[in-house]
Order: C-alpha cells, then sequence, then structure tokens
C-alpha cells in the first residue's frame, strides 16, 4: 500500500487561505448497462471493479501519473478510517456492504470511488481557492477514463445518475471554509439558511449530514440539471467570495470590540493545545480554530496555515492509531493526540498584545 496515504499531508493540505480551505469537484458517472448502486448484486459489483481497475490502469498510462487502487474489503477498518479522514472516501462508501474501491493519484489531487452512490465518483482536491482548476483537472481525468468506459448518458438530460438532483453534468463543486467570525457573531446560521434560495447547499466537514467541526463548513451546489459546469463554478466562487468578504468583515469587528476578550480566547486555546495531557480529537478541533484565527491575526507565531491542516489531520482518530502502530481505546488516543500536539506546537509562540 503507498505509503503516503498514511501521512497527513494531501495535496489540499498545502494551501497557505485560512479562509478558504480547499477546493474539490466531484463528477458522479454510471456505466452504461449496470443497475444502479442500489440495486447492484456482489457479482455485479464485482464486475463494475474490475471496468475501473482496468480503466485506472489505462488512466495512469495515459496522464504519467501512478495510480494506487484499493479494494476497501481487502483494507481493515484503521486503514480505511484514514482514507476517509483524508478526505479520500466518503461515509456512504465506507458503509457500504457491496464490493467497493477508491483509485488514489500518488499526490492524492485525485481520488475516484467505486459503487458509492454511483459507480463512479471522480474527484479532484486542491488548495485554497482553484475550484476552476481542479475543474480542468476532473474534466481531464473524465474523458481519459470515458475511453474505456460507456457511460449512461441522455441526449436530453445528460449524464444519468442514482439520485436526480446529479442528473444532467453530475457535478459538484465545493469549497471548504473556515468561518469562526461568522460563528461567533452568530450570523453563520442565518447565512447558510439563505444558501438554498441561491442554489447551494452547506455540509459539515466530511460532507452530507456531518458536523462542522473546528468551524469548518463545505459549501456546495445543489442541483445540476439545466447548468453547464462554468455555470456552477461561477456561480459558486460568486457566493462563496461575497461569504469571504463578510468573514473577514467579522473579524474586523471582532477585532475593534472585543480586542481583549478575542486576545484571551486565542491565547487560552493556544496554553490547551500546547500544555494539555489529554484532549478530544473534538476539543482538538475547536482549539485549532482558534488557532487559524489567531494566525491570520498575527498573534500566533511560528507556524502557517498548512502545519494546522497537517496537524488537523495527523490528530484524527485513525491517523492516531495508524502513527502508533497500535489500537488504542478512548481515553489512550487522546492521551497520544495530546502529546503529539505539544510536540508540534513548540515552535510556536504568542505575539505581543
Amino acid at each position: 500500500m503507498n505509503g503516503q496515504i498514511f501521512k497527513p499531508q494531501s495535496k489540499w493540505t498545502s494551501g497557505l487561505d485560512d479562509i478558504i480551505i480547499s477546493s474539490r469537484i466531484r463528477l458522479a458517472r454510471n456505466i452504461k448497462g449496470f443497475p444502479f448502486p442500489q440495486r447492484l448484486n456482489s457479482r455485479r459489483a464485482k464486475e463494475i471493479l474490475d471496468i475501473g481497475e482496468q480503466a485506472v490502469a489505462y488512466l495512469s498510462q495515459k496522464t504519467k501519473h501512478l495510480y494506487s487502487f484499493y479494494r476497501l474489503q481487502e483494507l481493515d477498518q484503521q486503514k480505511k478510517g484514514v482514507l476517509l479522514e483524508k478526505h479520500l472516501i466518503s461515509p456512504p462508501l465506507l458503509a457500504s456492504e457491496l464490493p467497493t474501491a477508491v483509485a488514489v493519484r500518488e499526490d492524492e489531487a485525485v481520488a475516484i470511488m467505486f459503487n458509492e452512490e454511483d459507480h463512479l465518483r471522480i474527484q479532484c482536491f486542491l488548495p485554497a481557492g482553484q475550484l476552476a482548476e481542479a475543474w480542468r483537472l476532473a474534466n481531464k481525468v473524465d474523458d481519459i477514463l470515458s475511453e474505456k468506459i460507456t457511460y449512461a448518458f441522455d441526449d436530453k438530460l445528460g449524464y444519468l445518475t442514482a439520485c436526480p438532483t446529479n442528473i444532467g453534468t453530475g457535478l459538484r463543486a465545493s469549497l471548504m471554509v473556515h468561518l469562526p467570525g461568522l460563528v461567533i457573531i452568530k450570523q453563520a446560521a442565518p447565512l447558510f439558511d439563505s444558501m438554498p434560495r441561491l442554489g447551494l447547499t452547506v455540509r459539515g466537514i466530511y460532507g452530507e449530514k456531518t458536523q462542522g467541526l473546528g468551524n469548518l463548513f463545505q459549501i456546495s451546489n445543489q442541483v445540476t440539471l439545466g447548468q453547464n459546469e462554468e455555470e456552477i463554478i461561477n456561480k459558486l466562487n460568486s457566493v462563496v467570495d461575497q461569504v469571504v468578504k463578510q468573514e473577514k468583515e467579522s473579524r474586523k469587528k471582532l477585532q475593534e470590540n472585543y480586542t481583549n476578550e478575542l486576545y484571551d480566547s486565542i491565547c487560552r486555546s493556544y496554553g490547551i493545545l500546547a500544555n494539555a495531557r489529554t484532549i478530544s480529537s473534538e476539543e482538538m478541533m475547536e482549539q485549532m480554530s482558534l488557532l487559524r484565527l489567531g494566525l491570520d491575526m498575527g498573534v500566533i507565531i511560528g507556524i502557517t496555515a498548512k502545519d494546522i491542516n497537517e496537524l488537523m489531520l495527523a490528530g484524527q482518530p485513525n491517523f492516531i492509531n495508524e502513527s502508533c502502530s497500535k489500537i488504542f481505546n478512548p481515553s489512550q488516543r487522546d492521551w497520544e493526540r495530546a502529546k503529539l500536539i505539544r510536540k508540534k506546537l513548540r515552535s510556536i509562540r504568542v505575539g505581543e498584545e
């Protein structure tokens, strides 16, 4: 198995933007002549994996990029958990009872899931606000795979998908954003409530039905039918630009009106992270959100947004187990996480008030 998979670095973690963490494009595709995954039996699901593995080998040859093909039923729960924590697979793929797989490019900019809600889900991940670039990469991968796979396509409807909201382009574009300012001044919920009117939706850090841990949220398009790819991407970029402006304004207000309180909160978070002997993943994410905010404000010195992204991954439950080559119980894992964080934050210092 590719050793890079178990390192807390990925293409999307390398960005230095504190508000837009990463960009993702996902294309839903199905293979002509096969039932959707909800009606697949195990035998036919394995056929799709065989077709997919051959197509991925062709993709590697055409692009000169190495892809690793993992059949999830051959991996233990810990390794599958690491794939989930790196966003390379989704919770539904992890929970599926069908034979499933994921193909991952060596730099993890591309991950292709097989037998999730659709036969193929092509995902491209880039750091910060590079949505257009991620789309171009996904489109190239899609074109090459289509040379070996015949997609289910209708001249009027477009790409046929298991969920009607994905029919058409099959494209889901999303940006992961860090919005502590809007959350603190209690403007995040009203903003999120307005998104459906714009044809957008807000999800948690691991997608649908997950929480916005660490004030991290995914903003994405809701439907694909009747819009082309460029229209979807341009609309999402336009709305997120406004969200970024509002987040910056909220941080400015906090600095102007609550300077001492905000400075104290950031320093307390640093104190907890740098000194705690036990810490849960949820508390880690909460405190690291304020560390990110302190970095942006110049309060926290000696660490980058990239460092925080990687520490966020390294502190996840399956990463802790994998890095220590042990299966810890929750309390042991909380102890190891705190030890890891203390070590990583040794070079950090707090700026002058």
